[in-house]
């Protein structure tokens, strides 16, 4: 278990990677980031790669978790989602999460509270994710949040998949919301890419898995899980500017 005590020792982010205002709006991921369930994705991907007669290790896949499922393809399997392959491998991953792996998921420390605390200082939040409309239901149930949400946004609403920034301009429109009115997030390299290229400031957690601070540079400030900003959210870019 890694200690929150990290976070004290991470530099502190560039000025101009932090929003230029207070934000009304937050653009949340949830896989990894509300939601312990990056491992589980990425063993769902190794069993329906194996069952398909594809041997890609789970070191292989884990680091590309975070990307849209149409790059993991490409990129481990050279097979274009789009393709009749390509869909039926989509198809039974999403089954073997949904049926073997989404029911043991549990959301990170903090969750619920750091959006019930998001929403009380009037933030529009909005799910800004990659996974597919038929998993988010079961995602934010999981999570324990399905009914502290203003508006979503999933795979189906972004024509190019994460780190492209195709989603994070989809619930900025959902949110009805300008780049600079929002912060995304995230926890992986591909949500502060994403969020980067469409002109949002990222708040990006370690709890995903990426513990070295390099792999999520760019973003405005680093904290360990959802409990380690709720516990900082007055320093957090979420907080009002200071005046004067």
């Amino acid at each position: 278990m890694h200690e929150s005590s990290r976070s004290s020792s991470a530099p502190q982010p560039a000025a101009a990677n932090r929003p230029r205002r207070a934000p009304t709006v937050a653009l949340l991921d949830i896989d990894g980031t509300l939601l312990d369930s990056n491992d589980a994705h990425a063993n769902a991907w190794v069993d329906t790669f194996r069952e398909h007669g594809h041997d890609v290790p789970f070191e292989r896949v884990r680091p590309l978790i975070g990307k849209g499922g149409d790059k993991l393809l490409a990129e481990t399997v050279g097979i274009d989602k789009e393709s009749a392959e390509g869909k039926r491998l989509s198809e039974h991953c999403t089954r073997r999460f949904t049926e073997h792996y989404l029911p043991t998921l549990r959301p990170f420390p903090g969750t619920r509270a750091l959006l019930e605390r998001m929403r009380a200082a009037g933030l529009t939040l909005v799910v800004a994710t990659s996974a597919g409309r038929e998993e988010l239901d079961g995602l934010l149930r999981a999570a324990g949040v399905d009914d502290l949400l203003d508006e979503a946004t999933t795979a189906s609403d972004a024509k190019e998949s994460k780190p492209d920034p195709d989603i994070v301009h989809a619930a900025l429109k959902r949110g009805g919301a300008e780049a600079g009115d929002a912060v995304m997030v995230g926890d992986t390299p591909y949500d502060v890419e994403a969020a980067a290229r469409a002109g949002v400031a990222t708040v990006a957690l370690r709890c995903g898995g990426w513990w070295d601070d390099a792999a999520l540079a760019g973003a405005a400030a680093i904290y360990d899980d959802p409990a380690d900003l709720l516990a900082r959210y007055d320093g957090s870019p979420f907080a009002p500017a200071p005046t004067g």
